[in-house]
């Protein structure tokens, strides 16, 4: 039963006129039975489990706050969103209950302390993982729990409010001490704005390029400013059995990072001139190292803001950057430097170098090792071996190259094209060291190491897989998979010599739940978790990947949803709802990968498109749009074109199935699915209705890059205009629904496009119905928000497809 609030619900039906002014506000309405209770469905609950495999947590959710419960105050400043009661982010998922299964006793216990109601997040299993931190949230602060596994109980260990607002930093010192961020003021005394400001805002320039991707929620004045300094500002401190000790003085934390020794801590803080142009996370800032106490003992770098960073997607500034500890040694810091000056186009034979320094950090610090493109990171084991990581965002391209910490020797194992999702041959499984630091298990005296892809592509579907690569051949060799007709997956690896594992496995009808299996002993899989179907509703209906190929020979495939008890035979071609997300690729070879799998059961999200199977609707989800590189051009060259015979390809190959009905067609997509389903409006005559969810329709609002396009407006402006189904708007004449969140955070997304689309369709005279959702961001969380957007999504559907006349 959905609760009354402010909002009086009214529930109308299908025949309900679609015919409202567009000034007009009408009251929240609620979607067919079928739909709302696929929706509200209890999830399932969220597992933690341990290292040992011997206690799981469970962690449930409210299905979706409400709308009054988005309406709360909030600050919207330096990229962040913030409650100003709490210092905490205005935006979170909380769990609302925690129980603990034991395992081998197949126990499972209600953890008993809890503060009612829960809020809470950030959980934190500690070292020994015989205790679990977690935060809970109330209208006035951010309180620290600790759950004691020996008594299942939770208790309260903070006596000063967290600050959140950057992170939790949550961080176990050992099995008894926590270190964390704490408020420095109480709320109430925050800064007021002034009636009367000092002056106006002003903002320049003095002839240096500051290219910016349009980042949403920024620091717009002074007053900003002030605000932002006293909800950032935080005191560091370390809890030990409920007493805080101080760490250092306050100040703007963005990181806090232990060494593994436990002896030093790697920290990063903001400074001032804070930007107007960036986020907080790109403000000016000093990384230090500290001890325990916070005294300093060493200043690593001082960064300035990443306003000056260079436009393209591998191009950065000539400043340190990817700090971190080496996890196998007491106490090494290392990071990285472009060699070539920031500039990913200078001609050099090493475009990035890696450098360390240990402890006492009074040396010069010692060069590891050169990348030939971008250093990503590196993946530590022991003494002798590391994985490290480099690429190319540009060219869709990845390295993984064995190195020896020792010997300085660097030799590459494996390259692949980013998109080529049959080529990821997985990631290395790790164990626990002596510092409890995750770092490269190597296997078979040290010649092979276990990986684990939790994906598995391949000409059949997603099939998971584990296997040996060996060091010397370079060669993977699978020895486990995921058998045909089901998705499974390793979540852990309990014990790599013995390849016990921990799995999560499903199919069409069996819901996702967790075992453990044994591969050499390999005796019965023990089921450890039973969670039951919570959508009984959807049995009966039919899954299918589909394969077809588009008119230049591209092969595609997407997932077929038919409704419970379809015969086409007798029932004939359904309206039909294609779901798609276009991307990008460099290689015809990879986007024809068949991605994802038929075989894994069918959940429901809140942007799902799969409720409209339960209307009698068939459901194309996940159809393939790729926009290849063509002859030596880039994706985005032809990016129409393709998009015309993605869909001419899809519409054809459920027709010839005789289960879509090609007068009946409709199309739509979210963020970016959006943009695509406007293009293909604007550009063709294939479907009977649209529906765009919060997307961009002018990349003119987007002049340094979009999604993977790196280059400028100024650099293709045809491009950018072309692209723009806002410069065609005049051609849309198919109907279009378009639903936006009037507090839409992601870059390129701005409401202003949904708004001026609607305009410009309105004033070209074609039809569209444009729902501005309130207080929703570019994902949508209130119920009743999220109700009415499938009410809406139904309707226009109902009118323009099925009973298409």
């Amino acid at each position: 039963m959905i609760k009354k609030l402010h909002f009086h619900f009214l529930i109308l039906g299908i025949g309900i006129s679609m015919n409202v002014a567009a000034q007009d506000a009408i009251n929240y309405q609620l979607p067919p039975k079928e739909i709302a209770d696929l929706l509200l469905a209890k999830p399932t609950p969220s597992v933690s489990i341990d290292g040992k495999a011997e206690w799981i947590l469970f962690s449930e959710r409210n299905s979706y706050p409400s709308v009054e419960e988005l309406a709360m105050p909030e600050y919207r400043i330096a990229g962040l969103r913030l409650n100003p009661n709490n210092y905490s982010p205005s935006r979170q998922t909380y769990i609302n209950n925690f129980s603990l299964k034991n395992i081998k006793s197949n126990q499972t216990f209600q953890v008993t302390g809890l503060p009612s109601p829960l809020f809470a997040s950030n959980i934190s299993w500690n070292p020994s993982e015989n205790k679990i931190a977690f935060t809970n949230t109330t209208q006035k602060g951010v309180d620290l729990y600790i759950i004691d596994l020996s008594t299942k109980k939770a208790t309260k260990t903070n006596k000063a409010f967290l600050n959140v607002v950057l992170g939790s930093g949550l961080t176990w010192l050992n099995d008894n001490t926590i270190i964390y961020r704490t408020v420095t003021k109480s709320a109430s005394a925050a800064p007021t704005k002034p009636l009367m400001p000092k002056g106006p805002t002003i903002q320049q320039n003095l002839g240096k390029a500051a290219p910016s991707a349009t980042y949403q929620d920024l620091i717009k004045s002074p007053f900003d400013e002030q605000l932002f300094e006293f909800f950032a500002t935080s005191q560091l401190v370390k809890n030990t059995a409920g007493v805080e000790t101080a760490i250092g003085k306050p100040s703007i934390y963005t990181m806090t990072s232990l060494s593994p020794d436990k002896s030093y801590m790697l920290v990063e803080t903001i400074k001032k001139p804070f930007s107007y142009l960036v986020s907080a996370y790109g403000f000016p800032s000093t990384v230090t190292i500290t001890d325990l106490s916070g005294k300093v003992a060493k200043v690593i770098a001082d960064l300035p803001s990443s306003e000056g960073t260079p436009s393209g997607y591998d191009n950065m500034q000539n400043v340190p950057r990817g700090f971190d500890w080496r996890d196998d040694e007491p106490a090494t810091l290392v990071w990285s430097k472009p060699l070539d000056s920031g500039l990913i186009k200078k001609e050099v034979p090493f475009h990035d170098a890696v450098y360390a320094l240990s402890a006492p950090f009074s040396g010069t610090e010692k060069e590891l090792f050169k990348t030939q493109s971008r250093y990503r990171g590196v993946q530590w084991g022991d003494a002798n071996l590391a994985l490290i990581m480099e690429g190319l965002r540009s060219k869709q391209t990845s390295k993984v190259s064995r190195y020896n910490p020792t010997t300085g020797a660097v030799e590459e194992l494996y390259s692949r094209n980013q998109t080529d999702a049959y080529g990821n041959p997985g990631s290395p499984v790790t164990t626990k060291n002596k510092y409890g630091r995750q770092v490269i298990h190597s296997i078979d005296n040290g010649t092979k190491l276990l990986m684990n892809n939790t994906v598995g592509s391949s000409d059949k579907g997603d099939l998971p897989f584990l296997a040996k690569f060996d060091l010397s051949t370079k060669k993977n060799e699978i020895i486990w998979r995921s058998t045909e007709g089901t998705f499974e997956y390793v979540s852990d690896v309990i014990n790599a010599d013995k390849l016990v594992l921990l799995t999560r496995k499903e199919s069409q009808k069996m819901v996702p739940n967790y075992f453990i299996k044994n591969l050499m002993l390999r005796i019965a899989d023990q089921p450890i978790t039973n969670f039951t179907n919570p959508y009984p509703s959807l049995e009966g209906i039919t899954k299918e990947k589909i394969s077809y190929k588009r008119a230049d020979g591209v092969d595609l495939t997407g997932d077929l949803y038919l409704p419970k008890g379809y015969n086409k035979e007798k029932d004939g071609p359904l309206p039909t709802l294609i779901w798609a997300y276009p991307r990008e690729f460099n290689s015809a070879a990879d986007a024809a990968q068949i991605r994802g799998s038929k075989d894994k059961f069918t959940a429901i999200a809140w942007g799902s498109p799969i409720y409209w199977v339960t209307r009698g609707y068939a459901v194309l989800d996940n159809a393939e749009m790729p926009i290849v590189a063509k002859e030596g051009k880039k994706p985005n060259d032809t990016f129409i074109d393709q998009l015309q015979l993605n869909a001419e390809a899809a519409i054809n190959k459920l027709s010839g199935l005789g289960v879509g009905d090609k007068k009946r067609m409709a199309v739509g997509g979210h963020s970016y699915g959006a943009f695509m389903t406007a293009n293909l409006l604007a550009h063709t005559n294939l479907f009977a209705a649209g529906i765009a969810r919060s997307g961009a329709y002018n990349r003119t609002l987007t002049p340094f890059g979009f999604q993977n396009e790196e280059r400028t407006y100024w650099q293709a402006p045809q491009l950018y205009y072309e692209m723009s189904p806002f410069s065609y708007a005049d051609k849309i004449k198919t109907p279009l629904l378009l639903i936006h969140g009037d507090s839409d955070d992601n870059p390129g997304t701005f409401p202003i496009n949904s708004e001026r689309l609607f305009a410009a369709i309105k004033g070209a005279g074609g039809t569209v119905r444009f729902v501005f959702l309130p207080y929703e961001a570019h994902g949508y969380r209130g119920k009743e928000n999220i109700l009415h957007a499938l009410w809406e999504q139904d309707q226009w559907l109902e009118k323009y497809v099925k009973n298409k006349k």
